[in-house]
């Protein structure tokens, strides 16, 4: 069985304020929306989780609020591809649970491919968090969607 978290960064300045994309910071909004998922997600975590985050300023940002160890990644910038990050995570082969840190459209996608959904199905509200996990049952591979949450009902 493994587990992937899927959690996009919280609310960031607009690209006009920061210049560059990837230098983008975390607004005080958004750095409270870390907060609280990140304190909720703390109390639902495993141990031994593996914690892995864009090199994007808002993603990181995001993962530090955390306060866990993490890894970042540039398969997870933006304009990388679903198959990038399953591969990355090594789904669904990989045991236990990864957390990923990362940005829409990818982790859309992601949630829609492994869910069977049209990936324009598929939005990812700022600060949110998909949970999804792989499980085999007779022979069967399925993804179950554990929970969906959204800072702004924590």
């Amino acid at each position: 069985m493994m587990d992937l978290i899927l959690w996009r960064h919280a609310e960031a300045e607009e690209l006009a304020e920061a210049g560059d994309d990837l230098a983008r910071a975390l607004t005080s909004r958004g750095e409270k929306q870390a907060a609280r998922m990140a304190a909720w997600l703390d109390r639902q975590l495993p141990e031994g989780l593996r914690v892995l985050a864009s090199p994007a300023r808002r993603t990181e940002q995001t993962a530090n609020a955390l306060g866990r160890k993490f890894k970042m990644r540039a398969e997870l910038l933006p304009g990388g591809t679903p198959q990038d990050l399953l591969d990355l995570v090594q789904w669904p082969r990989a045991k236990g649970t990864v957390l990923v840190v990362g940005h829409q459209p990818m982790l859309g996608q992601t949630i829609a491919q492994l869910m069977g959904l049209q990936a324009s199905e598929c939005a990812v509200r700022k600060g949110a968090v998909w949970w999804l996990r792989q499980r085999q049952r007779l022979d069967q591979s399925q993804t179950l969607l554990i929970t969906v949450q959204s800072p702004e009902f924590l």
